[in-house]
């Protein structure tokens, strides 16, 4: 053969400045696979043609760079490299300082650079190709695609991240991913359709609508627990209202946060769809501009940094966060579906790093005790007698969140409380299911959202006394109510504030498309799902037309006492009135 092509080619060397050992790893051919530790040098005469492929094509488009402050590796990679198969027949190796360097120079996400990225987008949104039905359809119908298509890789990033098992990554985020482009799909010719509204006698002849409108460049800033759902779910809201989207996903799910930088590059419209790596640095870059809408899903502590930064453009935000969203357990319930339910909210919800897991239990004292037994049997045939070599249960995220964990599990008050549980493994960042009883309220686990395998059981004398637990608290992202009691349920929804409430049960509510997700208070603000997403990345327009027909004088000065009492007579719409005006009475 005389030649052979490179396609998809990456460079990746590290960090120093003078780098004579790299690897070149691409789709094809394989045996362009070079390990570093080899050492491979480029022929001289190869360097010169592959230094001005690198650097002289003069288009920004021939390479893109990502950048990963854990690991400090630079990437370049170009489009199409073709280089005669006879170089290889030597052992190869090049020198690439410059290059690498100048790229080092240039791939640092600051405040300047992310405001060029928005002017790109702003200038892709302001040509109208965003706004569209086909693009939207095309835009959301390759989402689709991918989600099918890249299934594996998608489970096998959440393992990496959380250990998450197969059967939960498919059900809470491709699964549930999959149901809302098919909702968005199936419903955004109607949702795009004007809704009529009727005027009144004083605009008579005329005819008014609602027209939903793009906001334009929107800003996803996701997290780590459901790393996959959470980012691709407002992107397919914001894609179908209209906008053109930069992802900020989470940093603390590396593999997650690669994937979706590398399939939404390979499947959506990167004029008008980004995605933007990194950590704090990268996300201060991101608020330091001016956006058209910001959704953030995380802590309150941050969504109030989110809502301070927005605030300076007047940026209206959809903040999703959380809080302690509470189980209340009434004693005349079937006690073994009630218990498996909220494990399912709980330990088998990514191990309760979830922001509508349950985060703690409020019982009667009388029934505490048959309510912590069932929970132990149930976990046991949930998770084996050792469930902490469970395969069907997620590991905690990250070093920092285990040590979160660990002490709010140690503190004085705490630890003599526990019930079941209480083993720790920092080697593989696991926690066992932990059942605490009755914990002071002036601890810390009872004043800060747990996200984690740790479950406090509050009593009460009567349930009714669970009213002012949930009361005293801030608002709740979510409240799950297990009673046969109707006239407990029924007080429970009149009573009780909270993002969501579901009766016997837990976290389903969210997989209803006709229902919204989203907190109230310090739980969160504005909602998405299904049409909720479209809507809450669109602008409301209102539209009235009138005709040249019909011009009344009333109107007009001047302002006789006629004109008044007619005016007056139309504005309140009472036919006897206007009659009794237009006639002089």
């Amino acid at each position: 053969m005389s030649s052979s092509t490179i396609n998809n080619s990456k460079f990746s060397c590290s960090k120093k400045v003078n780098l004579n050992r790299c690897t070149i790893t691409g789709h094809q051919p394989s045996f362009l696979s070079l390990p570093v530790s080899m050492g491979f040098v480029l022929p001289t005469h190869l360097k010169t043609d592959l230094s001005s492929r690198l650097v002289g094509t003069g288009s920004a488009r021939a390479f893109s760079y990502r950048f990963q402050r854990k690991n400090h590796q630079a990437f370049l990679s170009f489009p199409k490299l073709v280089v005669s198969s006879a170089s290889f027949s030597q052992k190869c190796f090049a020198t690439v300082a410059p290059v690498v360097a100048e790229v080092e120079q240039k791939k640092t996400f600051d405040s300047e650079t992310a405001g060029l990225l928005v002017e790109e987008l702003r200038k892709s949104f302001n040509s109208g190709r965003t706004k569209s039905y086909e693009w939207r359809m095309l835009q959301l119908s390759n989402i689709g695609r991918m989600l099918d298509e890249k299934e594996k890789d998608i489970i096998e990033a959440l393992y990496k991240d959380l250990s998450k098992p197969e059967l939960e990554a498919f059900i809470s985020e491709i699964s549930t991913a999959k149901s809302s482009c098919k909702e968005a799909l199936e419903g955004l010719k109607q949702w795009m359709v004007p809704q009529k509204v009727k005027t009144s006698i004083s605009t008579y002849p005329s005819s008014a609508e609602i027209v939903s409108e793009p906001l334009g460049v929107v800003l996803v800033i996701s997290t780590w627990n459901f790393p996959f759902l959470l980012s691709i779910d407002p992107v397919i809201g914001a894609i179908s209202a209209g906008n053109a989207v930069v992802l900020k996903p989470s940093e603390i799910a590396p593999a997650t946060s690669s994937l979706l930088a590398q399939l939404v590059e390979e499947y959506l419209d990167s004029s008008a769809v980004k995605v933007v790596e990194g950590a704090i640095p990268e996300t201060t870059a991101l608020l330091e501009q001016r956006w058209d809408k910001i959704l953030y899903t995380g802590s309150a502590r941050v969504g109030r940094i989110v809502m301070a930064a927005a605030a300076k453009h007047l940026t209206p935000v959809i903040l999703e966060l959380g809080g302690k969203s509470p189980a209340i357990v009434d004693s005349d319930v079937d006690l073994q579906v009630a218990v498996r339910r909220i494990i399912a909210g709980k330990w088998a919800l990514n191990n309760g790093q979830a922001c509508i897991g349950v985060d703690y239990i409020i019982t009667t004292k009388d029934f505490a005790p048959k309510l912590i037994e069932a929970l132990k049997n149930e976990l046991e045939q949930f998770f084996g007698k050792d469930p902490m070599n469970s395969k069907d249960i997620s590991r905690i995220v990250s070093s920092t969140q285990f040590a979160r964990l660990v002490k709010l599990l140690e503190e004085d008050k705490v630890s003599d409380k526990i019930v079941l549980g209480g083993q720790t493994d920092e080697n593989q960042l696991k926690i066992a299911p932990t059942i605490l009883l009755d914990i002071p309220e002036d601890t810390q686990i009872m004043n800060e959202e747990i996200f984690g395998p740790l479950l406090p059981i509050v009593t009460v004398e009567k349930i009714e006394g669970s009213f002012d637990v949930i009361n005293s608290r801030p608002k709740p992202l979510a409240v799950y109510v297990f009673t046969n009691n109707e006239q407990l349920k029924k007080s429970f929804v009149e009573n009780i504030s909270s993002g969501g409430m579901l009766i016997n049960d837990t976290v389903l509510h969210v997989a209803v498309a006709g229902l919204p997700f989203g907190g109230v208070g310090e739980s969160g603000m504005g909602s998405y799902h299904g049409k909720f997403s479209f809507d809450g990345f669109s602008h409301k327009k209102s539209v009235l037309y009138r005709s040249f027909s019909g011009d009344s004088t009333l109107r007009y000065p001047p302002y006789t006492p006629e004109k008044q009492k007619l005016l007056k007579a139309v504005i309140s719409g009472n036919i006897f009135s206007i009659i009794m005006a237009l006639i002089g009475w």
